[in-house]
């Protein structure tokens, strides 16, 4: 079942409208393997790349990628435990440079990545429909567990679309 506009702030309706399925777990699990393969497919020589004067490199691009799993999960969990507390957002322009992703190797990003998803498919899939219903705030905005998995399966559809469009990477 989708998330209903109401479920999430409006800035998140451009990582929602990316995810046209309704079942979550069809977006979600063949990511993985999406940017493993992106990875293992890339020139080492381009993982440095940026687009434009102060645009991230590809590493960069792909350790944003990893760090916003992280904080989309962490929410999904905090919330789908009852825990309606108000989370922090992040700044990707503060924590990206901090993250060291310059200096990493897009696979090692990419494995990172897969061990990431995985870990939060298992947590997902346990989860009952109140637990996917549940909310709290992220950001100072209201968004609930579902909404948070749309979220986390559309903004990595968002990044490989960037990597397309901007970068000529497929």
């Amino acid at each position: 079942m989708r998330p209903a506009a109401s479920d999430y702030p409006e800035y998140f309706h451009k990582y929602v409208s990316l995810v046209p399925e309704d079942d979550v777990f069809a977006a979600l699990e063949p990511q993985v393997a999406l940017i493993e393969g992106l990875a293992a497919g890339l020139d080492p020589s381009r993982e440095t790349f940026a687009y434009a004067p102060g645009k991230w490199s590809v590493r960069e691009l792909l350790g944003h990628v990893c760090d916003a799993e992280r904080v989309f999960a962490y929410r999904a969990l905090t919330f789908s435990r009852y825990d309606a507390v108000s989370l922090p957002g992040f700044d990707e322009g503060t924590w990206t440079p901090h993250g060291h992703f310059a200096d990493t190797p897009l696979r090692r990003l990419a494995g990172e990545f897969g061990l990431l998803r995985r870990a939060n498919l298992e947590m997902l899939r346990r989860l009952d429909d109140a637990q996917w219903q549940a909310g709290g705030k992220g950001d100072n905005q209201p968004i609930t567990v579902r909404a948070l998995a749309y979220v986390m399966a559309g903004h990595v559809r968002h990044h490989l679309n960037v990597l397309r469009d901007r970068y000529a990477i497929a």
